[in-house]
């Protein structure tokens, strides 16, 4: 047996997980391994950044160092998706005045004080009088007066100094614009040959946007829909059910929303995601203060704790890990706040009191919410147990946020890798349990031990579907005792 169950016997220790972002200042094997040991359970390459060797040699090493540890690090491709921006001015930047018109246009010359470049034809295709541009991250503010095919006459609602290639973010306008430019798409086949195990969708506004990305991926790979814009509220359920994760993307979203609507947004996109079952990430500053520094503010870490209160799968670092000065010490810190709070006695109360109520209209829904309830309640009960060949099993046992860990027991390591980023998982690889119903005892017993997470004498519940490989039926529910 300690021959069979020798993968993964070091599991996360808490049910939130970390996505880490890799970049120059952590994407050494050396630093890997700290970040893994320090709590990291996935990380993010940035496609924004970086060459296709670099990110190679990235990926690679990550691999190499996951398999050195026994764990089943995610891998996460991020997409730039398309960037708005506008050209450049002759004399490198000028000063826009509150009041003054300002024009963007599509012609080829160098911008001045009373006008710029702005070469997207789908901007001008989607503006209309009274719509509002956002440039440079909303620092500069712009009040459309009227537009044509080629151009838009503007006001200056606030000015400053504004130079080239500034972003440009449209948060009345729905465009009609693929999140795949021909750079994705580059990014996209050179991520997948690579074999990571989810891909961010950048600047999804409607669900068909996720089924144009899900005709190129397959099932290659998860994918996760970075939520951006006010837009796909107009579509959330849809966007969500089409989704394998989400990502609340707060970094673009408080520029293209007023600010103080983000944390609301944010606590309605995961209730969302809870009710249909989709892992959900909360992204962006969440430790910013920490890319120069080595402590955090207090808001900052009230924000991490906030997030894990609601119940999200993941709490995600960016610059934080990728460039800051302390990315270690970062991913320590998140940790460490993720465990006060999961350690709260009211924790669970918090988790399951934020979730909108699902139905159990389907068997697979019954058996898995029964499972939980038994948990609960049976004495002795250390762990559950879910046997499940596409994840579909497992992702049923997370959406009730149990008492207890979820072992997800797996044929492959492409769905454990996948799985390693949902809320409570601790994934195992067995393929030879699938090939008969039999051993599911032997099995969970057997990964329950060695991973410390039941001692003889205790039960483990366990659920599946059955016959094996018949994706998503959950139809087993079943007693082990350890």
């Amino acid at each position: 047996m300690e021959c069979r169950f020798w993968r993964n016997i070091m599991p996360s220790t808490t049910r939130t997980k970390i996505l880490a972002t890799l970049g120059p200042a952590s994407n050494s094997e050396e630093k890997i391994e700290s970040l893994i040991e320090a709590g990291v359970d996935g990380f993010r390459l940035n496609f924004s950044h970086g060459t296709h060797e670099e990110h190679q040699k990235t990926f690679e090493t990550v691999r190499a160092v996951a398999k050195r540890k026994n764990v089943h690090t995610t891998i996460v491709a991020d997409l730039q998706g398309p960037k708005l921006r506008i050209g450049t001015f002759k004399a490198g930047s000028v000063t826009l005045k509150s009041g003054q018109k300002f024009t963007l246009d599509m012609k080829n010359e160098e911008g001045d004080e009373n006008r710029v470049t702005l070469p997207h034809k789908e901007i001008f295709e989607a503006l209309k009088a009274g719509d509002t541009l956002l440039v440079n991250d909303g620092n500069i503010i712009l009040k459309v007066l009227k537009c044509s095919p080629q151009a838009a006459v503007t006001e200056v609602v606030i000015g400053g100094v504004i130079s080239g290639h500034k972003g440009v973010n449209l948060p009345n306008s729905s465009l009609n614009i693929s999140p795949l430019t021909p750079k994705d798409l580059d990014d996209l086949n050179f991520a997948l040959k690579l074999g990571v195990d989810c891909v961010c969708l950048s600047f999804v506004q409607r669900a068909s946007d996720i089924k144009e990305a899900r005709k190129i991926i397959g099932k290659k790979a998860w994918i996760i829909s970075k939520l951006e814009k006010p837009q796909v509220l107009d579509e959330l359920d849809a966007i969500v059910k089409a989704s394998d994760m989400v990502m609340v993307a707060r970094g673009d979203l408080g520029v293209e929303c007023p600010i103080v609507t983000v944390p609301v947004l944010q606590k309605r996109i995961e209730a969302k995601c809870r009710l249909y079952g989709k892992p959900v990430i909360v992204a962006t500053q969440m430790l910013e203060s920490m890319i120069s520094a080595p402590m955090p503010t207090r808001a900052e870490v009230s924000d991490v704790a906030t997030a894990v209160y609601d119940g999200c799968d993941v709490v995600m670092l960016s610059a934080e890990t990728a460039a800051g000065a302390y990315p270690v010490e970062t991913v320590k810190t998140m940790r460490g706040v993720i465990e006060n709070v999961e350690a709260d006695p009211k924790y669970l109360e918090s988790v399951h009191h934020f979730a909108e109520t699902a139905s159990y209209n389907n068997e697979s829904h019954a058996i898995t919410h029964a499972a939980s309830e038994v948990a609960s309640t049976l004495s002795k009960v250390a762990c559950i147990a879910t046997f499940s060949v596409s994840g579909a099993t497992t992702l049923l046992m997370a959406q009730e946020r149990p008492c207890l860990p979820i072992m997800s027991i797996n044929p492959s390591e492409e769905i454990a890798r996948r799985l390693n980023l949902v809320w409570g998982i601790k994934t195992f690889i067995d393929k030879k349990v699938f090939e008969s119903f039999d051993n599911i005892e032997t099995v969970s017993r057997g990964f329950a031990r060695i991973s410390g997470l039941a001692k003889p004498g205790e039960h483990i519940v366990v659920t599946a579907g059955y016959p094996f490989g018949k994706a998503g039926i959950t139809n087993v529910l079943h007693i082990v005792k350890s």
